[in-house]
């Protein structure tokens, strides 16, 4: 399905969040099945709302009938504010989530590595107070982050995606996360972090998930 992308100048507590908001063509906003926030990698370390691995996500949710939006934390691109360890990235995702998924509306969670990280504490700050459908988390960076752990009845509606090979976040470490949580994670075999050349293979598992 293809999607048609709208600029979107979201309020956060430092200013400005900057955002893109992909949505289904030709699919009328009460056949969308929800929407999907999309938190990027690392911001000291290029990570922007456009990042492929991010830009995948945001397609595979399309592809499932859900308006996905990503967005720019604090200092990056045209967003205002500067890099804050975590902290201030949580505060811009709980922002863009109240301004763009309304209470009531299905939601979903996703992030990819920094943003994972991040993406685990949303949903650990809003899990029990509205219905989330489901979350992706790929290449958790438990490995420099502490990540929160996700609530058990949260299990079922959660895809943790890793990659064998990842020399970014070690694979153990994520297993070390996962296991007193007895949180499965799924494995790519031959992946590394940033998914090169087997993206359509990680769109594929998260669409699997989603209409799972």
């Amino acid at each position: 399905m293809n999607a048609s992308t709208q600029l979107l100048s979201l309020k956060g507590e430092k200013g400005v969040i900057e955002a893109l908001l992909d949505v289904p063509v030709d699919m009328p906003a009460a056949q969308l099945r929800g929407t999907a926030v999309i938190a990027h990698p690392h911001p000291l370390f290029g990570g922007t709302m456009q990042n492929k691995v991010v830009q995948t996500l945001a397609r595979a949710f399309v592809q499932c009938g859900w308006q996905a939006v990503r967005f720019n934390f604090r200092g990056v691109g045209g967003s205002d504010g500067a890099y804050d360890e975590g902290r201030g990235e949580l505060a811009d995702m709980l922002s863009v989530i109240e301004q763009t998924a309304l209470a009531g509306q299905p939601l979903a969670l996703a992030g990819f590595s920094f943003g994972a990280y991040v993406t685990s504490h949303a949903l650990a700050r809003t899990w029990g107070t509205r219905a989330i459908d489901k979350v992706v988390l790929v290449g958790v960076a438990t490995a420099r982050f502490e990540v929160a752990a996700v609530a058990p009845d949260a299990h079922d509606a959660t895809l943790v995606l890793h990659g064998e090979q990842d020399d970014t976040v070690a694979l153990q470490s994520v297993m070390d996360w996962a296991r007193p949580q007895s949180l499965p994670v799924t494995v790519i075999p031959g992946v590394e972090h940033f998914f090169h050349g087997q993206l359509p293979l990680l769109k594929s598992l998260v669409i699997r998930h989603l209409r799972a």
